[in-house]
């Protein structure tokens, strides 16, 4: 069992899975404890829902007629500034290079990014919802929720990949999910076993340092 320093290290975003089921014991499982996480009044703003076998493959296939939402919420500001628009730009870079996608090779970059539409082969796609009503705060709940079953997942030998790909396809696949009327769709995740031969895994992402972002002050 990984303490939550070794489950943060260990945890990356996994866009390639092997075929490797995972159990619905234990797919429960995760979602259950994960909804230990904190929340604000303690409103538990998620609803979640895991899809495998016919069930997945029926929204994969479903998706290649769906069309976006209109009125898709931005995913980053507009004229995003620096040091944020750097490290965006690096960070697709990498991933790109990191499967011999140069800039010039646009078919192979939406390739890429049209996997998200099939949970990169994943063999359980997780979708948390949450009622349209709710404000700023209740997402950042539901941002604890998806860190708290990422590392859950991480302690287990799992590997996930969080997506904020389907925001931009609510109204499609909240109806596909018939969830109920109100709600949309805050993100996806891909969960399963790592196919650790997959070149796009070798890579990490990077992180800025902390004299960057973290203060400490009126210590001795």
């Amino acid at each position: 069992m990984m303490n939550v320093e070794q489950a943060l290290r260990q945890r990356h975003s996994v866009r390639a899975f092997l075929s490797r089921a995972v159990g619905a014991a234990q797919v429960r499982e995760l979602l259950v404890q994960a909804g230990l996480a904190a929340s604000g009044g303690n409103l538990q703003p998620w609803r979640v829902m895991a899809l495998t076998g016919t069930s997945l493959q029926a929204l994969r296939q479903a998706m290649s007629e769906a069309t976006p939402d209109s009125d898709a919420a931005l995913v980053y500001p507009a004229q995003l500034w620096e040091p944020y628009r750097r490290r965006r730009f690096d960070n697709g870079e990498d991933l790109y290079r990191s499967l011999g996608m140069g800039r010039e090779d646009r078919v192979g970059r939406l390739r890429q990014l049209a996997s998200n539409a099939q949970m990169f082969g994943a063999p359980v796609g997780v979708f948390v919802a949450v009622e349209k009503r709710m404000l700023h705060a209740q997402w950042v709940d539901l941002g604890i929720y998806l860190q708290s079953l990422m590392l859950l997942a991480a302690d287990k030998g799992l590997a996930t990949c969080a997506q904020g790909f389907w925001r931009g396809y609510s109204t499609f696949v909240s109806r596909h999910l018939a969830l109920p009327p109100g709600y949309q769709i805050a993100f996806g995740m891909a969960l399963g076993y790592e196919d650790s031969a997959a070149p796009i895994n070798q890579w990490r992402s990077t992180r800025a340092a902390p004299e960057d972002w973290c203060e400490l002050r009126g210590f001795e």
